[in-house]
């Protein structure tokens, strides 16, 4: 259950960069400064971009971000700089996998992101951030007396035996997330919440910085504890 990550550097020689590595920098300067357009965002969220093979993200994550199916995660609602990293960390080369599946290859993702460019991702990300979670996810097991406790437990105080901090220190006390911090968790599907803590513990999804933070903390937790916190979370109101 370990694994590290690296950083995504992309270097081009000095004469081409002499040459034209002053307008390159212009543009995407330019791009980044640009402010994100909501209306792009929908309309490639909505309908996806079939030029460039950008398929539409609603086939998967639900109208407006509101997802029907466990395996996808809602994203109404979630904040734009969150969205924006995870879709970057989803385009990262495929030596460089910052979000991969259990053998290492990169995601179902990677091909959708790989031609989208910066403003692409932010449009998309303000748009989604701009939603309603109308349809929120509920817990499994909350009739299971002790797998809530359990999950509580670990939700407001951790396993300091363990290392394992309180997931509200980050994500807060109802699981609404810190906005360009930490992503909200509450009303999240617990099958998804789940599958990223083992994919956290397992070291194929980390955090895109030399110290995988969430990486340390899943490793340090057993199945049982992880299914608990997963479930507490996404019913937490």
């Amino acid at each position: 259950m370990k694994r590290v990550l690296t950083n995504i550097l992309v270097a081009g020689s000095v004469l081409a960069g002499m040459a034209f590595g002053t307008t390159a920098f212009g543009a995407e300067a330019a791009a980044a400064s640009a402010v994100p357009d909501a209306e792009k965002g929908a309309a490639l969220y909505t309908k996806g971009d079939t030029s460039r093979g950008i398929l539409a993200c609603v086939a998967c994550h639900g109208a407006n971000g509101n997802s029907g199916v466990a395996m996808y995660p809602n994203l109404a609602g979630m904040p734009h700089e969150y969205l924006t990293l995870q879709l970057e960390h989803f385009k990262a080369p495929a030596d460089k996998v910052i979000r991969g599946t259990p053998d290492g290859k990169p995601t179902a993702m990677a091909p959708i992101v790989a031609q989208m460019t910066k403003e692409d991702m932010q449009n998309l990300s303000v748009f989604l951030s701009k939603q309603q979670l109308t349809q929120p996810a509920k817990a499994k097991q909350g009739d299971n007396r002790k797998v809530v406790e359990r999950g509580r437990q670990i939700w407001r105080a951790g396993i300091p035996d363990r290392g394992v901090p309180a997931c509200a220190s980050c994500h807060g006390a109802t699981g609404q997330g810190i906005p360009s911090a930490f992503p909200r968790l509450s009303g999240q599907h617990p099958e998804y919440l789940e599958a990223q803590l083992h994919a956290f513990a397992d070291g194929y999804r980390t955090q895109g910085g030399a110290e995988n933070m969430m990486g340390k903390i899943a490793n340090r937790m057993n199945k049982a504890d992880i299914q608990a916190v997963a479930d507490y979370a996404a019913g937490i109101r």
